[in-house]
Order: structure tokens, then sequence, then C-alpha cells
């Protein structure tokens, strides 16, 4: 089972429950189709990722899954030295406790 899954188990889940689509494109040129697998090479993504990354770009949408974990707070920390003096205890290790 995937971890988000797991993660949400007996939660309400805020992700978006639509499920995704299969479409077919027909009357692709070829030199698109070349430069997406390009792209998809380049990029270490399947080729379908490049289209739905793609698609989503061209309506609007970033196409990203709807995470509910820290990712947001990454680079975001803002030096406290408050905070800092108040955990500064913590930093020490009683050596007796890991004989």
């Amino acid at each position: 089972m995937p971890t988000d899954y797991a993660y949400n188990v007996g939660m309400k889940s805020k992700r978006n429950t639509s499920k995704p689509v299969q479409l077919t494109v027909r009357g692709v040129p070829s030199s698109v189709k070349k430069e997406l697998e390009n792209r998809a090479r380049k990029q270490n993504k399947s080729l379908n990722n490049i289209l739905v990354e793609a698609l989503c770009s061209a309506a609007g949408q970033n196409g990203e899954r709807l995470h509910h974990d820290l990712d947001y707070l990454a680079g975001s920390w803002i030096d406290d030295p408050e905070f800092e003096s108040a955990i500064k205890d913590f930093e020490q290790i009683d050596a007796d406790m890991w004989k």
C-alpha cells in the first residue's frame, strides 16, 4: 500500500479524489513525439509523465499531486535566538545513559 494512503487511513482526505482518466491522442506529428521522448529521456521520466505535465500546464494546472506532508516547510526556517537558547539543554549528551 502506498504510504500516502496508509498515512490517511481513518482521516478525512484533503486530496483530490477524482480518478485519473485515460485519453487517446491521434495525429501527433512525429517531430513532436521525438521531442517529447527526448525530454522524457533527459529528465529521466516516462513519456506518460511528460505528457501529463504538458497537458496540465496547458490547462493551467500544476499537475502535481497534493501532498500532506512537511515539504512546504523546506527552506522556511528562520533563525530564532530565543528558541535556540530554549533547546540548548537538549544538545547535551548524558554519557551515563549511553553505557
